[in-house]
């Protein structure tokens, strides 16, 4: 039966409505990808049987002693030049004992997020030696502040689902001291999953330690973790690295979730063309996947094959092109064929400015991964100049271009309600226009982004706005994030700790430092003990106050310091 007109709503009534919040998150994060497919069945199981040769006939070289150990008694057969052979049935074992899904907590479980099935989430990476600063739009050497400043901006958008530093602090030479507080700015300004890397093994139980007490207590962090590890235990072509199996082994004793990353470059150190490359970048991350478990069975880890790509007439790093952008579809398609957690990288613009050549190549290579369903796609968020710049404005403008690409993902969903039969009968014989109805309004609810930084204003409305530009936006909402972030206070962690450098937060800008959550996360964290005395290494915090300094060395075997507050934060 055809419905007659309808009563009007009024125009105010109707003005509130649009204006409200929405009330249904139209894209949000964890969409469904996979339906971006480049390779075919057949072009995945020819270049997994060339993984499979390659690991079964070349093999792994530079075998660290404890590992080749724990390889050789799990099936691996010595090769020619010292490198172990993993046979096709050891490589498909690790495949059926693998993790395929498993939880990413954040310090406030309601932002935990499920690793593995056909969920995208966008998160963070990088390691910026570079930040474009706000005030004169140049690069500079990033700074710790810096990362404190990141911090605690992503916290505030909503499609950052996991953070991982996107640069160096430059200004903390020593490697112990920056894997401290590179841990301790995460966990002072974020309740989101986060992850980080670890330069030696060594290092690795003292930032538990800090855990820890983030976590409430001695090994509550073990039963929880809300921080992975990102490790590079292959170095390519077909390698390991001493190093970093030695973090391996300590960080699965610790319960440290892993990310083991293979980064190969085409043409440098993979081969060039696209096809071999995926071939030799799958037989690495492969042979990390048998390490883990070989070690311990099941052990959670994202298998990271992030094909790389370099620009053959320059060698210069190419993280924008349309062919990084394929090849880590390619991956991702290829881990989900596997049934493994993946992992995969895009948003590398080689840009240096936020300008047109910045877009194109963020919206290309972004949109890609998440259509082909890579579980974790890192690398999204504020890089910049091909990784090596890492920018606020940039941050803020992804988050917007990350809605875009969850609301693709999302697709369109057809019921009887969202055909809408009645509603084009009531236009029909009422006012011939859809506007101000409610299958309009409940549809604007529902279905559609509406972009803060994207203007879509006549001309004239937006000259007389200002004629901003979305950098301009981007870079107001950067210095002003809209909440400060739930972080922790520090008192504990520097008392139980009280090695400090010198190096105060009085750099942070005015409006970021205003964010500072100073509020402790239970009462445990303010009743701290003093640190053993036997620890032969202790944190090597940033104070954040003026007059700390640094009075004992790091393994000297005490934890002789002092930390005068002399001066305000």
């Amino acid at each position: 039966m055809i419905v007659g007109r309808g009563k009007r709503g009024g125009r105010v009534g109707r003005l509130a409505q649009r204006a409200a919040k929405p009330l249904i998150d139209p894209c949000p994060p964890g969409q469904t990808g996979g339906a971006y497919k480049p390779l075919t069945e057949t072009d995945i199981e020819k270049i997994y049987d060339t993984a499979l040769r390659l690991l079964e006939t070349l093999g792994m070289g530079e075998i660290p002693d404890r590992l080749r150990s724990d390889l050789l008694a799990a099936g691996a057969v010595e090769g020619e030049h010292a490198r172990l052979r993993l046979p096709r049935d050891m490589v498909g074992k690790a495949i059926e004992l693998s993790a395929k899904t498993f939880v990413l907590h954040g310090r406030d479980e309601s932002r935990s997020i499920e690793v593995g099935g056909d969920r995208v989430y966008f998160g963070t990476g990088g390691a910026a030696v570079q930040t474009l600063d706000m005030d004169s739009g140049l690069y500079r050497s990033s700074t710790l502040a810096d990362l404190h400043d990141f911090t605690r901006l992503q916290d505030t958008l909503a499609n950052v689902s996991w953070f991982t530093r996107c640069c160096v602090a430059t200004d903390v030479p020593d490697n112990f001291d920056l894997d401290v507080n590179t841990v301790y700015a995460l966990i002072r300004n974020t309740t989101k999953p986060t992850a980080t890397s670890f330069t030696l093994a060594e290092y690795v139980a003292p930032i538990v330690e800090m855990l820890d007490i983030a976590a409430g207590g001695p090994g509550e962090f073990s039963k929880r973790p809300f921080m992975k590890a990102h490790i590079s235990p292959v170095i390519s072509p077909l390698r390991f690295g001493d190093d970093a199996v030695d973090v391996v082994y300590e960080c699965i004793r610790h319960n440290i979730p892993l990310s083991c990353i293979t980064a190969a470059q085409a043409g440098a150190t993979a081969p060039a063309t696209l096809a071999g490359f995926l071939a030799q970048s799958l037989a690495e991350t492969l042979a990390s996947l048998v390490m883990i478990n070989t070690i311990q069975p099941g052990f959670p880890m994202v298998f990271s094959n992030w094909p790389l790509v370099i620009d053959l007439r320059t060698g210069a790093f190419s993280g924008g092109s349309s062919e990084t952008a394929v090849l880590n579809a390619a991956s991702a398609q290829i881990s989900n064929w596997l049934g493994l957690p993946s992992g995969v990288a895009c948003s590398m613009t080689d840009a240096k400015a936020i300008d047109a050549q910045y877009g194109m190549e963020k919206g290309i290579t972004s949109l890609a991964a998440a259509l082909a369903g890579g579980n974790l796609i890192y690398e999204s968020s504020g890089m910049t100049a091909s990784l090596l710049g890492a920018s606020f404005e940039a941050f803020v403008l992804d988050d917007e271009m990350h809605s875009h690409t969850y609301r693709v993902l999302r697709g369109i969903e057809v019921t009887d309600d969202n055909l809408g039969f009645d509603a084009i009968c009531h236009a029909v014989l009422g006012d011939s226009h859809f506007l101000g109805g409610t299958h309009t309004i409940a549809a604007m609810e529902r279905d559609y982004f509406y972009p803060k930084l994207a203007d879509r204003e006549q001309p004239q409305t937006w000259a007389e706005r200002g004629a901003r530009d979305a950098w301009s936006l981007a870079r107001a909402r950067a210095r002003r994030p809209e909440h400060p972030s739930p972080g922790i206070s520090d008192r504990r962690t520097r008392s139980r700790h009280p090695r400090a450098l010198q190096h105060p937060f009085v750099k942070l800008s005015r409006s970021m430092r205003s964010c500072l959550s100073t509020k402790a996360i239970d009462d445990g964290w303010r009743e701290a003990r003093v640190h053993r005395a036997t620890r032969t290494s202790c944190f090597g915090l940033v104070c954040g106050r003026r007059g700390h300094s640094r009075v004992s060395k790091r393994r000297t075997g005490s934890a002789r310091s002092s930390c005068q507050e002399t001066g305000e934060r």
